[in-house]
C-alpha cells in the first residue's frame, strides 16, 4: 500500500472536523458548546451536519468529544459499549437517571468501558478545553443514542425536537416534524425501571482503569490487554482494546485479519508496513487494512503510549458478565 493510500486512512487531529449540532442538547444551556467528532464509521450523531471521515467499516466506530470546561454531555444510554479515553484534560463522568447515582474523575489515558444500559454523562472539569476519544460497539453504534426524559424536556424547550425517526427538527429555523413522523416519545416509569444503576464500586472498580497502572503493566514487555476477554476489564463488547507503550512496543511485523485501529495518547509513533511508513501524534487516528504487514515504534525519545482497537467476533451487544 502507497504512502497515500495510507495517509488516506489516517484522520488528524488539526484535521477534525467538528459538528456543534450532533445531539439533542445543542441548545441547552451547559451543553451548547460541545463538539463531536465522527472519525471512523456512521457514528451516533443525529444530525445530517455530521461529518464522518473514514466510512469504512471496522466492526465499531470511533468517535470524539470536544469540551470548553464546564461544559457536559447529557444523560443518555446505548444499546452496545462505549469506550472512553482522555486525550485531554479532567473530565467528569456520572451516570444515573438524574446523574446522582456516582460520578469517577478521570485524566489523560484513563479508560472507561461504560456498561450498557445505564444512563450516563460527562463534563469537563479542567481548565481547558479538553478532547475524549470513544469506541462504540457495532457498525451502527447500536441504532442510535437513548435520552433520559428530562433531556428530551429540556431540548424541546430550547427549540429543539427528537422525532421518533432519531433526527433532530430545529424550531429556531423554521422546521417541523416531518409528515407522519411523531415525536421521540419519553420512556415510561416500566421502561425506566429496567435501565440499570449500579453503584460507584461497581463501576469504578469493575469497568475504569488508570493510565499510571496501565503502563506499569507493560513494564513485563508485553501490551496491557485492556478490554477484552482475557483484559484487565474482562468483557466482550464486539472488540479488543491494547496500550502499548515504549516498555512492550516491537519491531515484529504482524498483521490482523480484520482493520484495526491505531490511536496514540503519548508521544509520537512512526508506523512502518510494506510500502511505507507514516508518523501519528497524540489525537491522530489510523486505520490499518486489514492482512497488512506492519509494525508500530515510538519516533522519539520520552513518554510513548498509544491504545491499539481491532474487532472481535463477540456480538456487540450488553456488557459481558462471564
Amino acid at each position: 500500500m502507497t504512502p497515500q493510500e495510507m495517509e488516506n486512512r489516517i484522520v488528524r487531529y488539526g484535521d477534525l472536523q467538528p459538528c456543534k449540532t450532533a445531539f439533542i442538547d445543542a441548545h441547552t444551556p451547559g451543553s451548547d458548546q460541545k463538539e463531536n467528532f465522527t472519525i471512523i464509521g456512521g457514528g451516533v450523531s443525529e444530525s445530517p451536519d455530521q461529518h464522518v471521515h473514514i466510512t469504512i467499516p471496522h466492526g465499531f466506530n470511533i468517535g470524539a468529544a470536544g469540551q470548553p470546561p464546564k461544559c457536559r454531555n447529557s444523560l443518555h444510554n446505548h444499546r452496545t459499549a462505549e469506550v472512553f479515553f482522555v486525550l485531554s484534560g479532567r473530565w467528569r463522568f456520572f451516570w444515573g437517571q438524574h446523574g446522582d447515582a456516582g460520578e469517577v474523575i478521570l485524566e489523560e489515558g484513563d479508560i472507561f468501558n461504560i456498561p450498557t444500559n445505564i444512563f450516563r454523562g460527562f463534563e469537563n472539569v479542567g481548565t481547558d478545553y479538553g478532547m475524549i476519544m470513544a469506541i462504540l460497539g457495532g457498525n451502527d453504534a447500536g441504532g442510535g443514542v437513548i435520552w433520559a426524559p428530562h433531556v428530551i424536556e429540556d431540548a424541546r424547550d430550547h427549540g429543539l425536537i427528537l422525532g421518533e425517526n432519531g433526527k433532530l427538527y430545529d424550531s429556531k429555523k423554521g422546521e417541523g416534524l416531518s409528515a407522519g413522523v411523531n415525536p421521540m416519545p419519553l420512556l415510561t416509569e416500566a421502561e425506566l425501571a429496567k435501565v440499570d444503576t449500579p453503584s460507584p464500586m461497581q463501576v469504578v472498580g469493575g469497568y475504569v482503569r488508570r493510565y499510571l497502572d496501565m503502563l506499569a503493566l507493560t513494564q513485563s514487555g508485553k501490551a496491557c490487554k485492556v478490554i477484552g476477554e482475557r483484559g484487565i476489564i474482562r468483557d466482550k463488547p464486539g472488540f479488543e482494546v491494547d496500550l502499548v507503550t515504549r516498555a512492550c512496543a516491537t519491531e515484529a511485523m504482524h498483521q490482523h485479519d480484520r482493520p484495526s485501529v491505531l490511536m496514540p495518547v503519548k508521544g509520537h509513533w512512526r508506523v512502518n508496513w510494506e510500502g511505507g511508513s507514516a508518523t501519528l501524534a497524540p489525537g491522530d487516528t489510523m486505520s490499518v487494512p486489514e492482512n497488512l504487514m506492519h509494525n508500530a515504534l515510538p519516533a522519539m525519545s520520552g513518554q510513548a503510549a498509544l491504545y491499539h482497537v481491532v474487532a472481535t467476533d463477540d456480538a456487540a451487544g450488553p456488557t459481558w458478565k462471564g
